[in-house]
């Protein structure tokens, strides 16, 4: 009887070495994969070709809409209720109430994919919102450590998201929302790119 080099026929009588050897070698494989996989992240400012909520993001977002304008001027006591989240670049910031940051945004959409400087490499991607901006909304946010002093502060032209709820009260002025904010993720100005970067990035 002639027996391939994989024949797990008992009459072969290496056949429980060459089953270890085989087991041997795929547990090193999965390893090996998993290793691989595990050495990318993408970081807290989300390198990486779709956006990546971090996990505390995901908690606070769960169940938010995101801000609608033409919705909220409509049903303010229905959007008044929920949570609500959005995506704006910081126009200016001001000191608030209670040690808080007043921040008057400029809402813009996330891009359904990041734009990337290489295609096979995850860490040149950046977090992508639209040039076109929906409005401008105010956040009452509370700002600590690096977000809050520093070179890396949230500042004009940052970007950040916002999750929080509608208060009653209105900006000065020009009597925009003001968002009262429970939780933020920031990126510093160049940390992130709008949709007008798709000529020297890609997608």
């Amino acid at each position: 009887m002639i027996h391939t080099a994989y024949s797990l026929s008992p009459m072969s009588p290496d056949t429980p070495l060459r089953t270890s050897t085989r087991l041997l070698v795929l547990a090193a494989l999965a390893g090996l994969t998993a290793t691989v996989a595990a050495c990318h992240s993408a970081g807290p400012y989300g390198h990486d070709p779709r956006y990546v909520e971090l996990s505390d993001e995901a908690t606070a977002a769960a169940g938010a809409r995101e801000y609608d304008p033409v919705m909220i001027d409509r049903q303010p006591d229905v959007w008044s209720k929920g949570t609500i989240t959005l995506f704006g670049v910081v126009e200016s910031r001001t000191p608030g109430p209670g040690g808080q940051a007043m921040l008057e945004l400029s809402v813009r959409r996330l891009e359904p994919r990041n734009l990337c400087g290489n295609e096979h490499d995850d860490d040149s991607c950046r977090v992508t919102v639209s040039d076109k901006d929906f409005g401008v909304v105010y956040a009452l946010v509370t700002l600590r450590g690096d977000d809050d002093v520093g070179p890396r502060a949230v500042g004009q032209k940052s970007l950040v998201r916002i999750v929080g709820s509608l208060g009653q009260d209105v900006a000065p002025g020009d009597g925009a929302h003001v968002l009262h904010a429970t939780y933020v993720r920031h990126w510093p100005m160049y940390f992130y790119v709008t949709r007008s970067s798709a000529s020297n990035l890609r997608q």
